[in-house]
């Protein structure tokens, strides 16, 4: 309950500091992580693990020691795309004290998702909201991460359970927003910035996955879901748009395989940047 007598005694949706505040859940002892960023949207299908990939791919080629936590807990993708499918979470200590050992890539990016613990990645999570911000939690506290430089958090699409855990669980550095080019783009921005401004987490930018299309014979950029608003929310928010990413068949085809970390990635240099120099 908050000290402050107007308060109903939720601290869910409150961004005052507060001596009942409940504080950042703690990591494993043998855990180290320096950033936490989160990749974020208010609506689905818009590409967050994608981006959430393709970053993860580009800091980890610039040096970094990067990890990738799937919160997205009924519906996780990351494995997919790294061609992990098969792996299953290591565990480790005693019964009273146990622990998970972090899965890694073949470049050695580390990642927590809720397929590595199924007993068949088919499996549906049949959990309601308590239950499933419980593990992402558990991803935080019960997984050793080994000196992580960056760690990005795939969150579900929304506003709601998930992304407010991470927020007020672990000690997020910021967030980007994810978004496509159709009209809704200002609605879907808007609800992922007021929520990281009403748990004051900064916004690094915007994301626009599914930009355009190139003409394979004139390389003429097709923007097919129109000019969008990506920039106008840019301007009004005053948030920069960090990426515009494009629809390439190489791209789902990589993606698809598991093997998307063999794209070539371009078009991330400013996103990367952001995130590097925190």
């Amino acid at each position: 309950m908050a000290e402050n007598s107007g308060c109903g005694g939720s601290c869910g949706s409150c961004s005052k500091d507060c001596s009942k505040r409940p504080t950042h859940e703690t990591l494993h002892k043998d855990s180290k992580v320096k950033k936490v960023i989160g990749i974020v949207s208010g609506k689905g299908g818009v590409g967050k693990s994608l981006v959430t990939s393709l970053l993860a791919c580009k800091t980890t080629r610039d040096g970094l020691k990067t990890a990738i936590m799937d919160a997205d807990i009924t519906g996780p993708s990351i494995p997919k795309a790294f061609g992990l499918n098969a792996e299953r979470a290591q565990s480790g200590g005693t019964a009273e004290s146990g622990f998970l050992y972090s899965v890694k890539s073949k470049t050695g990016i580390q990642m927590m998702s809720m397929n590595f613990l199924l007993p068949n990645e088919n499996d549906p999570v049949v959990w309601r909201g308590p239950v499933i911000s419980g593990a992402v939690k558990q991803f935080w506290t019960d997984v050793v991460w080994e000196d992580v430089d960056i760690m990005f958090v795939d969150c579900p699409p929304g506003t709601g359970d998930v992304p407010l855990t991470v927020f007020q669980s672990m000690p997020v550095d910021g967030i980007i927003v994810v978004a496509s080019p159709q009209q809704l783009v200002r609605t879907i921005v808007e609800k992922a910035v007021n929520m990281a401004n009403m748990m004051n987490i900064p916004v690094l930018g915007l994301v626009e996955n599914m930009s355009y299309v190139k003409c394979p014979d004139c390389n003429k950029e097709i923007r097919i879901f129109g000019d969008g608003n990506i920039d106008a929310c840019s301007k009004e928010f005053n948030i920069p748009v960090l990426a515009r990413i494009p629809i390439e068949a190489e791209t789902a085809a990589k993606v698809d395989s598991g093997c998307v970390e063999d794209l070539d990635l371009p078009y991330l240099d400013e996103a990367a940047k952001v995130v590097e120099n925190l």
